[in-house]
C-alpha cells in the first residue's frame, strides 16, 4: 500500500475516533460514538497489517498475537460485572503503558529496523520520543498496578505516604530529565535502562499518596498518561493513527481529569504529582464510640415515599455491587404512578470511575432527563421530601463541609441532609472508601435501611 493511500486511511480513522469522542459526550448518543469508535480502530488496524507489504513470518506473528490478545481482551470484557471495571479499565491502562516501554525499547535496540539511524548514532529527535514515550508508559504501566491493587482491595484505599516523599518524586523528576539529556547527548545504553527503571518508581510513588475515594480521577489521569505514551511511540514509529488517536486519549483524559477535579475543588496539578488526597492517619475517623441511629425497615421506606410529593433517588458504589440498578427502575415506575416525582442525583465521582452510575442507571433505561449531576440537582435537595441514598457513602459526607481535618474536606457532597427524610440503605455502619465515618447516618432526619441494596429496593417494591 502506498504511503498516500496509507495516510487518508489513517486520516479516516482519526476522524471517526473524533467522531467517537464526540458521541461518547452524550448517554443519548454514546452507542453510536462507540461503533465510530469499532470502525476507526478496525479500519487502522487492517491498513496496519497491509502496510507491511508481504506474507512474511513477521505478518503470520502478528495476526497470532492480534488473534490471541483480542480473544483473551473480548473473553474478559464479556465475563467482567460492571462492579469490576474500574480495575479492569486501570489493567487494561497498565498494558498499554508497558505496550509503548516494549515498542521503546525494541527501537532503542534495533534502529535500522525501523529508520531511526544506527545504534549508537540515532536521530535526536527519535531518542527523545522514544524516552518519552518509554518513561511515561513506565510510569503508567506501575501506576496502573498501584490503582488496580487499590481498587480491588488487595491494597488498603488509604493514601500511603512517607517522610519527604513528594521531595524525592521532584528530584526522580528532574533526574528524568536529565537523564533525557545526556542519553541524546552520549546515546549510552545505561541511561536509557535507568529512565525506564525509575519511570518504574516514578508510576508507584505518584499513585500511592492517593486516597482511594479519589480513584475515579486517578483513573481519568491514568488514562490520559497512556494516551501520551502511545503518541509519543506513534512519532517514534511513525505512525500517523497511533499519533491521532494517543492524542486524543492524552487531551481527553486531562480535560475529564480537570472537569472533575474542578467539580471537587481540588488542584489539578495535586492531582498530576500524585499528592491528592494525602493525608496523615490520624484525620481518619477510628472512633469506636456507638453513636445512636434509627433502624428502619421496607414498610417504613415505602410508606414515607408514597406519601412524599418529590424523591430524588442518589445511587452510589452499594448499587452496583448489589446489580439493583433493575430494582430501582421498576420502584421508581411505582412510586410515579402514585404521582410521586421522581429524579436521580449523580456525584461527578460516585463509584469507582468516571460515568460508572450513568452506565448502571442506562442499563436499567432510566430516561436520561430524569438523571442530574450535582449541580444541577443540589438545590433541589431543600426543597425534596425523601432522599432515597443507595450506598453512596463518601459522596453524602456532610464533614466534606464540617471538619477541616477529614480527607474529604473542600470536595462538594450531594446536599441529601437537607431532605426532609433520608432513607440511607447500607449493609452496615462501616467506613465508605475513604476510610472515614458518615456523620449523616446519625442525623434526627435519616433513616438506616441496613440490607442488601437489590433485596430492601424489591422489599420496597412489595410493599408499596
Amino acid at each position: 500500500m502506498s504511503s498516500n493511500l496509507l495516510a487518508v486511511f489513517y486520516l479516516i480513522s482519526g476522524v471517526l475516533f473524533i467522531l467517537a469522542l464526540r458521541g461518547l459526550s452524550s448517554p443519548e448518543t454514546s452507542r453510536r460514538g462507540n461503533f465510530f469508535g469499532i470502525i476507526g480502530m478496525t479500519i487502522a488496524i487492517f491498513v496496519t497489517i497491509l502496510s507491511v507489504g508481504n506474507f512474511s513470518t513477521g505478518f503470520i506473528y502478528l495476526l497470532v498475537f492480534l488473534l490471541i490478545g483480542g480473544s483473551i481482551g473480548a473473553l474478559i470484557a464479556f465475563k467482567i460485572p460492571m462492579t469490576a471495571m474500574p480495575e479492569l479499565v486501570a489493567g487494561f491502562h497498565s498494558l498499554v503503558g508497558l505496550a509503548a516501554v516494549f515498542v521503546a525499547i525494541s527501537a532503542f535496540l534495533n534502529p535500522t529496523v525501523f529508520n531511526l539511524g544506527i545504534p549508537g548514532d540515532i536521530k535526536i529527535a527519535s531518542l527523545i520520543e522514544m524516552s518519552l514515550g518509554a518513561s511515561i508508559g513506565a510510569i503508567t504501566f506501575t501506576g496502573s498496578i498501584i490503582a488496580f491493587l487499590k481498587l480491588r482491595g488487595i491494597m488498603s484505599g488509604s493514601p500511603i505516604i512517607f517522610l519527604g516523599q513528594h521531595y524525592l518524586n521532584l528530584v526522580l523528576g528532574i533526574t528524568l530529565v536529565s537523564l533525557i539529556f545526556y542519553l541524546c547527548k552520549t546515546q549510552i545504553d545505561t541511561w536509557f535502562w535507568t529512565i525506564i527503571l525509575i519511570s518504574f518508581l516514578v508510576g508507584v510513588l505518584l499513585i500511592i499518596p492517593i486516597g482511594g475515594a479519589d480513584m475515579p480521577v486517578v483513573i481519568s489521569m491514568l488514562n490520559s498518561y497512556s494516551g501520551w505514551a502511545a503518541a509519543g511511540i506513534g512519532f517514534t514509529l511513525e505512525n500517523t493513527a497511533l499519533i491521532i488517536t494517543g492524542a486524543l486519549v492524552g487531551s481527553s483524559g486531562a480535560i475529564l481529569s480537570y472537569i472533575m477535579c474542578k467539580g471537587m475543588n481540588r488542584s489539578f496539578f495535586n492531582v498530576i504529582l500524585g499528592g491528592w488526597g494525602a493525608t496523615d492517619d490520624k484525620t481518619k475517623s477510628t472512633s469506636k464510640e456507638q453513636k445512636p441511629v434509627k433502624n428502619g425497615n421496607a414498610d417504613d421506606a415505602a410508606f414515607l415515599m408514597k406519601n412524599a410529593s418529590s424523591v430524588i433517588i442518589v445511587p452510589g458504589y452499594g448499587m452496583a455491587v448489589a446489580q439493583a440498578q433493575h430494582a430501582l427502575r421498576e420502584m421508581v415506575d411505582s412510586l410515579k404512578k402514585n404521582g410521586v416525582k421522581v429524579t436521580y442525583a449523580i456525584h461527578p465521582v460516585a463509584g469507582r470511575m468516571p460515568g460508572h452510575m450513568n452506565v448502571l442507571l442506562a442499563e436499567a433505561n432510566v430516561p436520561y432527563d430524569e438523571v442530574f449531576e450535582l449541580e444541577e440537582i443540589n438545590n433541589d435537595f431543600a426543597n425534596c421530601d425523601v432522599a432515597y441514598v443507595i450506598g453512596a457513602n463518601d459522596v453524602t459526607n456532610p464533614v466534606a463541609k464540617t471538619d477541616p481535618q477529614s480527607p474529604i474536606y473542600g470536595m462538594p457532597i450531594l446536599d441529601v441532609e437537607k431532605s426532609k427524610s433520608v432513607l440511607f440503605v447500607k449493609r452496615s455502619l462501616s467506613p465508605g472508601y475513604a476510610g472515614i465515618d458518615n456523620d449523616l447516618f446519625y442525623r434526627d432526619n435519616t433513616l438506616m435501611l441496613f440490607a442488601d441494596a437489590k433485596k430492601m429496593t424489591e422489599d420496597i417494591i412489595k410493599s408499596l
